[in-house]
């Protein structure tokens, strides 16, 4: 079993070269590049909340610098990428839809048993798709018996849609304004498409080979968080029988208790530009919070899931990467009515920023802020002053 020991910062330059945050447009520009992110990470975590630009948006425009939001939906609708769910919904490369097709299967065996009128619905529903091709949560009349009890209360019909879809009956694509259009497979899916579902043991593979592509080194639990919508499966076995085969390589970072793993053919000596990055939370990088505090000492959670009084930082707070060093993080809104960036909270880490990593922090300031569809940014409140005064001071006039 072949095994190697790292240091922490030698750990970072793999992960950060894994991520796409070695260096700006480490994947190039264009929506090719948009692929080739997609196509190489296996997987981008959708997110609907729009306080600042989606992340799915935000993951692209942090390592692609001309990206256009248009690009995602294209690349959908000539069949390149999907949507679909690994361990959260998201956007797969089409050559990996047969891996998708466990989860499908996983959905429709793991759920409670089916009622005969929710099984009738998702069939007329199914039908009412095959006759009309496309279908919105509009195109049905309010079938809710009861009054709604909250945003999760949803509609029968949207939940006969919601069945078919993690089913693989139904597939979706976007709108502009990020609407979901339901639609058959057949639509979206090239026919070349391969379509054989996988055995246990090839789709643990694939989770342990796509994760650690995507993570660099990662421990075990990643790799079947990836996988934990199909119970039962095999990524821990697999992955013991692959790091004695020598199809992952065991790792040993100093400091942190193992066992780690990382792909034979991983970068190990990517350099690590100073380029500074404004994160999104649900970016692969920051979505494990072990990992942030394990190799870049970095204590990370997004607080919009936790209650407004034991907030520190604020409601969305987006981490800034500068190197292989976290500098800060910032709470910020997009008020897209007035075209203003609003920065409630920049927080700085407890380190030293020379004049090189300011400047470039302000130049991701305001690619950002042109990003959000704004113009300005107002800044709120911070930790350290004179960092403040150093950006502040930069969009004056």
């Amino acid at each position: 079993m072949e095994s190697i020991t790292l240091t922490i910062p030698q750990a970072r330059k793999i992960i950060l070269h894994a991520a796409g945050l070695a260096r700006k447009a480490q994947f190039g520009t264009g929506i090719e590049a948009v692929y080739r992110v997609i196509d190489h990470l296996g997987f981008v975590q959708l997110d609907t909340n729009y306080v600042v630009e989606r992340a799915h948006h935000h993951v692209m425009a942090a390592r692609i610098p001309d990206y256009e939001t248009e690009w995602l939906g294209e690349l959908c609708s000539d069949g390149s990428v999907f949507e679909y769910f690994t361990s959260d919904a998201g956007y797969l490369p089409m050559h990996d839809f047969r891996f998708s097709l466990p989860v499908k299967r996983a959905f429709n065996s793991q759920r409670a048993p089916l009622t005969q009128p929710e099984i009738n619905l998702m069939k007329e529903v199914l039908d009412r798709a095959e006759r009309e091709e496309k279908l919105t949560v509009s195109d049905f009349e309010n079938d809710r018996l009861e009054a709604s009890s909250g945003w999760w209360d949803w509609r029968p019909a949207k939940v006969a849609l919601e069945r078919l879809y993690l089913d693989g009956k139904l597939m979706i694509s976007r709108t502009r304004n990020f609407q979901k259009v339901y639609v058959l497979p057949v639509d979206l899916v090239p026919q070349e498409t391969d379509l054989t579902m996988p055995t246990d043991e090839e789709y643990a593979r694939f989770v342990i080979r796509r994760t650690l592509g995507a993570l660099g080194i990662a421990y075990a639990k990643e790799m079947a968080w990836r996988a934990r919508y199909v119970k039962g499966n095999l990524v821990k076995k697999e992955l013991e029988k692959m790091a004695r085969a020598g199809e992952v390589k065991t790792v040993t970072v100093e400091g942190l208790k193992g066992p780690l793993y990382m792909l034979p053919d991983q970068e190990m000596h990517a350099e690590i530009s100073n380029d500074v990055f404004i994160l999104s939370p649900f970016d692969i990088l920051n979505v494990f919070r072990h990992r942030l505090k394990d190799f870049f000492h970095f204590d990370y959670q997004i607080e919009c899931f936790v209650p407004a009084p034991k907030r520190q930082y604020g409601y969305f707070s987006l981490p800034i990467l500068a190197g292989d060093t976290f500098i800060a993080r910032m709470d910020a809104k997009a008020d897209r009515k007035q075209k203003v960036l609003i920065v409630h909270n920049i927080h700085f880490e407890p380190v030293d920023l020379d004049a090189i990593t300011i400047e470039k922090l302000i130049q991701s300031l305001k690619a950002f802020v042109r990003f959000n569809q704004c113009r300005d940014i107002v800044f709120k409140k911070s930790n350290h002053e004179t960092y403040l005064e150093a950006l502040s001071g930069s969009f004056a006039g």
